[in-house]
């Protein structure tokens, strides 16, 4: 029978250098990964086209960017939808990691902002 159900300590990998997604489960439709943020580390702002992303936070405080020029504090418990076509990105503002699962379209359809 097919895995579903995942203990997310598992697949939390972290790095000094970037903010760091293991990918958790891929199909041709969903992507399921965790991020973990060491602070001042950033998830670039980037844009999905076929789907919307969710963002289901776990642990610390961070800003997420949900339009180029704004700003939304976001913490433990709480839960950012992102539509597809939308701009989105975030910075761990925190003293801890800062921890999330992402459920987003397919892998292949990333595409990262200009700076």
């Amino acid at each position: 029978m097919e895995q579903r159900v995942y203990e997310i300590s598992a697949y939390a990998k972290q790095s000094e250098e970037k903010a760091l997604k293991t990918v958790i489960r891929s199909t041709d439709s969903t992507s399921l990964s965790v991020w973990v943020m060491k602070p001042g580390q950033a998830v670039r702002d980037h844009v999905h086209h076929k789907g919307e992303d969710v963002w289901i936070c776990l642990q610390g405080t961070g800003v997420f960017h949900p339009a180029e020029d704004e700003k939304v504090p976001v913490s433990a418990g709480k839960i950012v939808v992102t539509p597809k076509g939308v701009c989105h990105g975030m910075v761990n503002t925190g003293e801890e990691d800062f921890i999330f699962v992402s459920v987003c379209p397919q892998l292949s359809d990333y595409e990262a902002l200009p700076v």
